[in-house]
């Protein structure tokens, strides 16, 4: 009996020291490989002028080579410990196609069936989305992106309605010395409440402080009259050497549209005066607004890149066009179903959405190129090439829908986020991650079978 026990152990032994290198020699080079492209995929994020894009791009790639490595080196050392060392449970031999992988099984023959009406359909609503992707509106206002409720956007709407308005724009005067200038500049300033009396609520500037102290003779001011001036106040209008001055304009609130305006009609209007001073301008108005269209801004250049990062990365471990380029084809099409997913329920993007382009080609890239790997080792062992790509599908069906549903769980708490911003993505990513894995399971192998090569028939003379 003892030695029956003794005869189980060495076999359970054995057994886990077989799976262990099948695993290491099957498995870890297939992943090892999607995480390489994952990650130089998330990389094209760098294309964004914004740090914090690319440090998301970062962080991002530094915590797929972690979780590579504690899988490599924790999960499997852990599972193989656990068999050699404690007593297996004798459990029935599988089917090669357990029980519920058999409806991904006949699924995958319907699609080959229709394989062309598959692949006709996803192009065809991913051009589609595509197109009204290509003009789809960005969200640049910060307060969209604040809890509506929130005591601090309240406070921020009772002061404009006591106050007018909480924007600003800031013109800079710079000469060798501004004080020369004065007189110009009070022409410019008086020209500009005249043009945008409409706009313009409340000015201050140098001169303003002039008119407070009952100097109205402009072209007699000097350093001894600056000096009437309190230090303090002084230094927000001029610097201490006299070369700088600020215009200060407080505006009623514009849109998007009609503030691009009133800077282009601005920048129109200094460019055709002839001055001896140089005019800028800005203000925190101009950085917000500048800041949120680099974050909104580029996301098709980022997907390209990232392609072509994925691309080339393949093309150099496979050394095969077909098998590089095989991947990529369904994550392209979720570029255009996820545009026309935002287009049909009325979404702007915003600086987070504005990466999922990037996010995507990660996660969907994993799946197609576990899948191909698959098909890869199961047509030499399959009677047919459809039929390795049914029992590629069938087999690895449940990691994938387990990876996949374990990451829309974690992106799905952003959904209750009072911050409209963080919602909205976790929204979409969920939105994305299914449509990864939709085509991933119904797209790909269409095109797995469209890309069978018919052996060559040799004609006897």
């Amino acid at each position: 009996m003892k030695k029956k026990e003794g005869d189980l152990q060495m076999k359970t032994k054995n057994s886990s020291r077989k799976a262990l290198i099948k695993t290491v020699r099957k498995m870890v080079p297939a992943v090892l490989i999607a995480m390489i492209s994952t990650a130089l995929g998330l990389l094209s994020l760098y294309r964004s002028d914004v740090p914090m894009i690319q440090d998301f791009g970062s962080m991002l790639t530094i915590g797929i080579m972690i979780a590579f490595a504690i899988a490599l080196f924790v999960f499997l050392p852990f599972m193989f410990v656990k068999d050699w060392f404690f007593k297996a449970e004798k459990v029935k031999k599988q089917k090669k196609i357990v029980k519920h992988n058999r409806f991904i099984h006949g699924l995958t023959g319907v699609i080959l069936e229709f394989r062309y009406t598959v692949i006709v359909v996803a192009v065809l609503i991913a051009a589609t989305g595509i197109y009204v992707d290509i003009d789809a509106p960005a969200e640049t206002d910060l307060e969209s992106f604040m809890p509506q409720d929130s005591e601090a956007l309240a406070d921020i709407e009772e002061l404009r309605t006591i106050i007018g308005s909480t924007e600003q724009l800031a013109i800079v005067f710079e000469s060798e010395n501004i004080l020369l200038d004065l007189e110009s500049i009070q022409s410019v300033e008086d020209n500009l409440l005249t043009t945008y009396d409409d706009i313009i609520i409340e000015t201050t500037s140098i001169t303003t402080m002039f008119e407070l102290l009952g100097i109205t003779d402009l072209s007699a001011v000097d350093e001894s009259t600056l000096d009437m001036i309190p230090v303090d106040q002084r230094k927000l209008f001029i610097n201490d050497s006299y070369t700088k001055s600020v215009f200060n304009m407080n505006i009623v609130d514009l849109s998007d549209e009609e503030f691009d305006e009133l800077l282009t009609e601005l920048e129109t209007y200094f460019n055709g005066l002839t001055v001896d001073y140089n005019i800028t301008v800005t203000g925190q108005s101009i950085i917000d607004v500048e800041l949120m269209k680099s974050l909104t801004t580029g996301r098709y250049e980022i997907t390209l890149i990232g392609l072509g990062l994925i691309f080339f990365s393949l093309f150099a471990i496979y050394r095969k066009f077909s098998r590089a380029i095989l991947p990529l084809l369904p994550i392209i099409l979720i570029v255009g179903w996820s545009g026309l997913v935002m287009y049909l329920f009325d979404m702007s993007y915003t600086p987070l959405t504005a990466t999922l382009g990037a996010l995507i080609m990660g996660i969907g890239t994993e799946f197609t190129i576990l899948i191909t790997e698959r098909y890869e080792e199961e047509k030499h062992k399959q009677k047919s090439d459809k039929e390795a790509i049914k029992v590629s599908l069938a087999k690895m069906s449940n990691p994938i829908l387990v990876s996949a549903l374990t990451t829309m769980g974690g992106f799905s708490a952003l959904i209750f986020s009072d911050f409209v911003i963080l919602s909205n993505f976790g929204i979409m990513t969920l939105v994305n991650i299914s449509l990864a894995l939709l085509s991933t399971l119904v797209v790909l192998p269409a095109i797995l079978c469209v890309t069978i090569r018919k052996p060559k028939q040799i004609v006897h003379s």
